[in-house]
């Protein structure tokens, strides 16, 4: 029964499966933990409990996207200087693209995203280490380049 187990008990087991590196969907979670006590484990908790380790989705030794625990592959979390995440930024005529460190281009994404249509940032695409980034039409590609570069020169 799932009462019995403690909060630190899900998150051990949740860990436990996250280092072996072979789940590639969060239902495949939610079924491992099921399958070891955790009768009443859902895809929200997963998600919140993903959310709350800095899980991320990386390629394993057999080429399957998988979910894993970055501070044990000494991936940036969101606890690094966000600066420290982003390795290069560039544009060309149409957009700007930002290089980061593995598994730190979402984060980044994010950040860019909550800035918005006002700071000139029409929308963004990530992937794993690389950004997409589009001005808004009221700013050149360029005038958003220095605006990216100021913000993380200025030690995020």
């Amino acid at each position: 029964m799932q009462s019995l187990f403690k909060k630190d008990d899900i998150n051990r087991a949740f860990k436990a499966l996250l280092r072996e590196e072979r789940f590639s969907s969060q239902s495949e979670i939610v079924q491992a933990l099921q399958k070891n006590g955790f009768k009443h484990i859902n895809q929200s908790k997963i998600s919140r409990m993903m959310t709350k380790f800095g899980a991320v989705r990386i390629r394993n030794a057999k080429k399957k996207m998988v979910y894993c625990l970055p501070l044990e592959l000494n991936i940036p979390t969101t606890t690094s200087p966000l600066k420290n995440l982003v390795l290069d930024i560039d544009y060309n005529n149409t957009l700007i693209i930002i290089h980061t460190s593995p598994g730190s281009a979402q984060l980044i994404a994010r950040l860019l995203d909550s800035l918005g249509k006002e700071e000139g940032i029409l929308g963004t695409i990530a992937g794993d280490d690389t950004i997409f980034i589009t001005p808004e039409r009221h700013f050149t590609v360029k005038q958003l380049y220095v605006s990216i570069v100021m913000l993380f020169k200025q030690g995020l």
